[in-house]
């Protein structure tokens, strides 16, 4: 069961609303109706999942504009992937009665893929993500994140393990089957497993092809799938280096780490294990992907070299980061990132750590995660 306490979030729905129309999408839970219910208690809501609702616009989607009244200047669509005829309509008030929509989805396949109306540019798209360290505040426990991850439902759980597994059930039965994103979904299922296995490294379609029985091509277009329902995000490779030669291949990672550590079977952390290294780097993306999406920075990169040098990401084209759940951090952990400080191209160098207090080691900053955090989302590292 989880805690119902609404928790106010960092993305400004209210602010973006006022100037324009938006889709705000963002994978199942993140909590987009609750923040559209918290954000804008004064604009009148279309659920689409509500089945009345669905019957009646998609049988007559000028229904819309009939129901409204002279003083509705913003309307919400909830799940606007299920019924993309409606954006015609959409379109038409946006054009000729001057309202103003936010269009919520967790899915932008559809919408993407279908050949649909996407509003010619005058909706653009935000991502709504789970939880961040600056939202929960003092209710952030480090261990609770990684081992459970951060969907709101989930982080408040009294029993995640099991509502992690509901999750996953729910994404492959609601989003995969009923949207028809594949005909088999059982494949689909085994690969979804052997992908997470994969979270966090670059990829090799052909193993992955293998390992999940299914062929190469078909592994591109679930890696695909993945992207458009936002459960996974590519990161592509920086190459900019010109003394170290920089592999190209990109890395995906899970949006959540608690749903891609029950995919991998994984329960319980230890510090000091890898398993609890491997969620603390995933939990600084989660972080960083996040800030990316709400401040409009460029995207995110990682780096390494054939020689195997590695940073684990580059923010902006102006931050090293290199994620290390260690105190202390020692000379080897350094490595990589001195290895690229070298090649002079960038501003910021910095290893997020489990130390507790930040020191310098040529000119290379080593910063306790939280201080890491509160500089980013103060925009000090771009």
């Amino acid at each position: 069961m989880a805690d119902s306490r609404y928790i106010p979030r960092t993305l400004d729905i209210a602010g973006l609303s006022r100037r324009k129309s938006l889709f705000l999408f963002g994978p199942r839970q993140t909590g987009k109706t609750a923040l559209v219910r918290h954000a804008l208690p004064s604009a009148k809501v279309y659920d689409l999942l509500d089945g009345d609702v669905f019957r009646t616009l998609s049988h007559r989607p000028a229904r819309l504009g009939e129901e409204l009244e002279s003083g509705d200047r913003l309307l919400v669509v909830d799940e606007i992937q299920k019924l993309p005829e409606l954006l015609d309509e959409v379109h038409r008030l946006i054009e000729q009665r001057s309202i103003h929509f936010v269009l919520t989805g967790s899915s932008a396949r559809k919408l993407r893929r279908g050949g649909v109306n996407l509003l010619g540019g005058r909706a653009p798209a935000r991502t709504l993500h789970p939880f961040i360290y600056r939202e929960l505040g003092d209710e952030f426990v480090l261990e609770r994140a990684l081992d459970r991850g951060l969907l709101p439902s989930i982080y408040f759980s009294t029993d995640p393990k099991a509502d992690l597994g509901a999750y996953v059930g729910a994404y492959l039965r609601e989003e995969v089957a009923a949207e028809a994103l594949t005909r088999n979904v059982p494949a689909f299922s085994r690969f979804l497993e052997v992908a997470a296995l994969c979270h966090g490294t670059m990829l090799n379609f052909s193993q992955i092809a293998s390992d999940a029985q299914t062929p190469v091509s078909t592994v591109r277009e679930y890696f695909h799938i993945l992207e458009d329902t936002l459960v996974a995000r590519l990161v592509p490779a920086w190459t900019r280096t010109r003394t170290r030669k920089a592999i190209g291949t990109a890395k995906y990672y899970f949006f959540d780490c608690g749903v891609v550590r029950r995919l991998q079977h994984r329960t319980g952390l230890a510090r000091r294990s890898p398993e609890f290294g491997e969620a603390f780097e995933s939990y600084i993306f989660h972080e960083l992907s996040t800030y990316v999406d709400y401040t409009d920075a460029r995207p995110l990169a990682y780096w390494r070299s054939t020689s195997n040098f590695e940073v684990d990401f580059v923010l902006a084209g102006t931050t090293a980061i290199e994620v290390k759940s260690k105190d202390p951090v020692g000379e080897r952990d350094l490595r990589g990132i001195r290895a690229l400080k070298e090649e002079a191209l960038l501003k910021n160098y910095i290893v997020v750590s489990l130390e507790q207090r930040p020191r310098t080691v040529e000119g290379i900053r080593i910063l306790p995660w939280k201080e890491f955090l509160e500089r980013l989302w103060d925009g000090a590292l771009v």
